[in-house]
């Protein structure tokens, strides 16, 4: 797989020098056949130094001398943008360890205008190339390697073979002490005549010399060619390939060479041991761009999948599982017997093996976790967590009556409570869905199948968890009622200073099954987007005042720093029954007296994803995707709610 190369020199100027008519003019033939009136440009369009890239671990840097640059005449954009078109070279020379270009303003667009008006008016425009890479070596820390005539020391990446798309104009690279020199007449005429005509002769110099320079290297690509040619004969694959790569007569001939031997057994050649489970795990998940990847893989683990692996593929992860489990076949093509190997099943008792069941696992949990954290969790917040060992009902138990503690007389017996026949139950459930890697996606190369794909069922199970709570939580008409003496409708429950006054009443009037106060302070307001604004409010303002000209209480906020906000787009969502943009609640800890509780089995709060190798009528990987886990209500006595209007 080709990456691709975007940014700017980061350690030396790209100075970008445009020389233009007075005024924007439509192109004209002159008497050279070329366009007349057109604006030129030259450029350093690459410095030959390190480039800090989006993607790339370490900073990269392109050997110029391996830069395949397909014809002279290269696209030229703004902000490396197809439809932002400026014009093309008509000359690209490697000198000194740089990239240098000339050429034409040619097109007639948007980019191309602000370009040539920017430059009029000083603009400092810089330079950015677009290549793709096929061939790059990883520097490790402590080495040194030799690019572009200069030397560099590690960690950092060094692109040998590459392939020139485009150059772009940017309005800033990587390096902020670039600058552009502008040989242009302004819109008014205030430009410095002695200073103008110098320009002229400057720009006119630089134009000879790069046309001696492309004098002089076009024969020497005549040269390259005819003696390319000569040592080929009947070898054309390898007689294109050395000419578009830019071969020289000596690396030519050594492949010819190699070429005219006789051919060797069919058999892996590996020049590193075999792929660790954890190297390749790490690998996948660099090439899907994981968040925060260190805080899954040590950094010797990171650092080996990002020297060994770019662009990891499917097809590369079976295969390097396969071989790290004994499989000597070269190449995909054999697909059935390389998934056999590579899930294991030829691998003998007791021997080690790398396991890409469980690589698949872990690497799709990673990502199906980002996807089900993404989701509102609002829920967690105002719920009690059970855990629970299986499927079956369980019970739980208030304990009233004799709770109180008595005096102990002088024998020191204690006398006994009673267990209270309050109960409230739970349940477990499974929710899951499976899915299937098939051989399209396998043959496609497409890795994205186990990222992206677990990504999207982390999310769709934070609905799931999310859509069963609500739809529990809002269903409350029996639960919060005016005989449970925990609801209240009327205007004077809008959320506000006397709406909240008058819930914490409500709560602090809560008594138990001996008409006693049950002890629990409220904690929490509960609130949909629309009152969002007022119950932060109430949390953290330490005055409210009253706009109305009658004032009903001080200024000060009476409510401050009492009770934590919480805000849910569900309790007022048209879907589910029980919604109201206008209904609140006031809600206890849920670590001291839940109205609502989920249980998970195992204690495990968040899904699974298991891989396995498909049935045999099946060609691909199945993957299914589960979660155990129940919701119900508790106790009444542990919140109240507010309708908040009449």
């Amino acid at each position: 797989m080709k990456d691709k190369i975007e940014g700017s020199d980061q350690s030396l100027s790209n100075t970008v020098v445009f020389a233009c008519a007075p005024e924007w003019v439509e192109a004209n033939a002159g008497a050279d056949g070329k366009p007349a009136g057109l604006p030129r440009f030259s450029m350093t369009a690459y410095t030959g130094g390190p480039m800090k890239l989006s993607g790339w671990r370490y900073p990269v840097i392109v050997e110029l001398s391996g830069l395949n640059i397909p014809s002279q005449n290269r696209p030229i954009r703004l902000g490396h943008d197809a439809a932002q078109g400026v014009g093309h070279t008509d000359s690209l020379l490697v000198q000194g360890g740089r990239l240098v270009a000339t050429g034409i303003v040619s097109r007639d667009t948007g980019a191309a205008k602000e370009v040539v008006a920017s430059s009029r008016n000083g603009f400092p425009w810089q330079a950015s190339i677009g290549a793709g890479v096929e061939e790059a070596e990883f520097i490790r820390e402590g080495q040194k390697a030799v690019v572009n005539g200069r030397e560099w020391s590690g960690p950092l990446n060094v692109v040998r073979k590459a392939t020139l798309g485009e150059i772009s104009f940017v309005d800033l690279g990587a390096d902020g002490e670039t600058s552009a020199r502008v040989a242009a007449k302004a819109k008014e005429d205030t430009v410095d005549k002695d200073a103008e005509d110098k320009e002229k002769v400057e720009g006119a110099q630089v134009q000879t010399d790069i046309a001696a320079k492309m004098r002089e290297e076009a024969a020497a690509e005549t040269e390259r060619i005819a003696a390319i040619q000569k040592l080929c004969g009947e070898h054309k694959d390898i007689e294109a390939k050395a000419i578009r790569e830019n071969w020289n007569a000596t690396k030519c001939e050594l492949e010819v060479m190699r070429a005219d031997r006789p051919p060797t057994p069919d058999i892996l050649r590996r020049t590193e041991g075999p792929a660790t489970g954890a190297m390749l795990e790490a690998a996948c998940a660099l090439a899907e761009g994981l968040t925060q990847p260190e805080k899954h893989y040590k950094e010797e683990v990171l650092d080996a999948a990002s020297h060994r692996f770019r662009g990891l593929g499917l097809q590369e992860l079976f295969l390097e599982a396969a071989w790290a489990n004994g499989y000597t076949g070269r190449s995909f093509r054999d697909s059935r017997e390389v998934m056999r190997f590579a899930f294991g099943r030829e691998v003998k008792a007791g021997l080690s093996f790398v396991d890409v069941g469980g690589i698949l696992s872990n690497v799709s949990n990673k990502f199906l976790l980002e996807g089900f954290y993404s989701v509102e969790r609002t829920w967690r917040n105002i719920c009690a967590v059970r855990n629970v060992s299986d499927f079956k009902t369980v019970t739980s138990y208030r304990l009233i009556g004799k709770d109180q503690y008595e005096k102990v007389g002088p024998g020191g017996e204690l006398k006994h409570g009673t267990l209270g026949e309050e109960t409230y139950t739970n349940k477990a459930d499974t929710h899951g869905i499976m899915l299937t890697i098939d051989r399209r996606d396998i043959i496609n190369d497409d890795l994205g199948a186990i990222t992206l794909v677990p990504r999207k069922l982390g999310r769709g199970s934070g609905l799931q968890i999310c859509e069963v709570f609500w739809v529990i939580f809002m269903n409350n008409s029996t639960f919060f009622s005016t005989g449970n003496k925990n609801y209240a409708a009327g205007t004077d429950t809008v959320c506000g200073i006397d709406g909240l006054t008058k819930a914490e009443t409500m709560f602090m009037e809560q008594v138990d099954g001996d008409g006693k106060p049950i002890g629990i302070m409220p904690a929490i307001v509960l609130v949909p987007p629309a009152l969002s604004a007022m119950a932060t409010q109430l949390q953290k303002s330490l005055e409210i005042r009253d706009t109305t000209a009658n004032t009903k209480y001080p200024i000060a906020n009476p409510h401050v720093g009492k009770f934590r906000a919480e805000v849910s787009r569900y309790l007022s969502n048209a879907k589910f029954t029980g919604n109201s943009s206008k209904a609140w609640y006031l809600l206890a800890d849920p670590n001291d007296l839940p109205v609502i509780e989920v249980a998970f089995l195992n204690g495990q709060e968040s899904p699974i994803i298991e891989t396995a190798e498909a049935d045999f009528n099946v060609l691909g990987v199945r993957m299914r995707g589960y979660h155990d886990f129940g919701v119900a209500l508790q106790d009444q006595r542990g919140g109240c709610k507010l309708k908040g209007e009449a």
